[in-house]
């Protein structure tokens, strides 16, 4: 039997990149899953190839209305919901002096308010549950600063207290709560090249040669994190962090 068998699962922004990566690995596991986004074609293809025990949900994570039918549509499918992975986020590059308001919001909506109202929504369904773990996904720039991604890093520090205050909140219903803090992983999110910033011997093309660890990440590296946390494994860690970063905050290995 898989980690997660008999459990109900959401992961937002699960149709590609990093949350598809999620979606299988939790699926592997005997999870039923529900795959929230709002790419309506690449999610519905997803669960179309996973089968009976993934569903696929619209869900804009701005919207309090939309998560509401995102965990009824889980609890009906398959049951209260055990693990909630958020996921989704945005980034746009840009100082903060060419940083429009309407932009600053926008990343902030999505990456950290999607996170709190996906939290406040699977509270009722995970205390039905008989507990639960929620995994939010921040960014190893949620531990430091990043020029020209002001926006990206304050939404992910911004993850980072809002993890902890759930983890205080929530423990004594026997739900845990935990960040991830990913590097450079290899998704549609990291393609973008960036040359300004990067440590001496580092190029656009390759902005890791300097980590101890000289590569980008897999998104099954960060899946086999996630996995863990949200299991029984790490059934006593909460409002933790875990960086899963190939050195990158250690400084350049150069």
């Amino acid at each position: 039997m898989g980690r997660f068998e008999g459990q109900t699962v959401m992961v937002t922004g699960g149709a590609r990149g990093m949350g598809e990566s999620h979606v299988r690995g939790f699926a592997a596991e005997g999870a039923s899953v529900l795959i929230a986004d709002v790419l309506d074609d690449e999610g519905r293809a997803l669960a179309a190839e996973l089968g009976d025990r993934t569903l696929f949900q619209h869900l804009d994570v701005t919207s309090e209305d939309q998560w509401t039918a995102a965990v009824a549509a889980a609890e009906e499918a398959f049951g209260p919901v055990s693990v909630l992975v958020n996921n989704a986020g945005i980034m746009v590059p840009g100082t903060i002096e060419e940083t429009d308001l309407v932009t600053w919001q926008r990343v902030l909506d999505v990456n950290l308010t999607g996170q709190f109202l996906g939290i406040r929504a699977v509270i009722p369904s995970m205390r039905a549950a008989g507990g639960g773990s929620i995994v939010n996904v921040s960014s190893v720039v949620g531990l430091t600063g990043a020029a020209s991604l002001g926006s990206y890093v304050a939404s992910k520090w911004g993850g980072r207290g809002l993890t902890k205050t759930a983890a205080l909140e929530l423990g004594r219903d026997n739900i845990r709560v935990n960040s991830v803090h990913p590097g450079f992983i290899r998704t549609p999110m990291t393609d973008p090249k960036r040359s300004e910033g990067t440590p001496e011997g580092v190029s656009a093309d390759n902005p890791t040669a300097a980590f101890a660890i000289p590569r980008k990440a897999e998104p099954e590296e960060v899946t086999r994190q996630v996995l863990f946390i949200a299991s029984a494994e790490a059934g006593f860690s909460t409002g933790s962090e875990f960086v899963i970063d190939g050195g990158l905050l250690l400084g350049p290995a150069l």
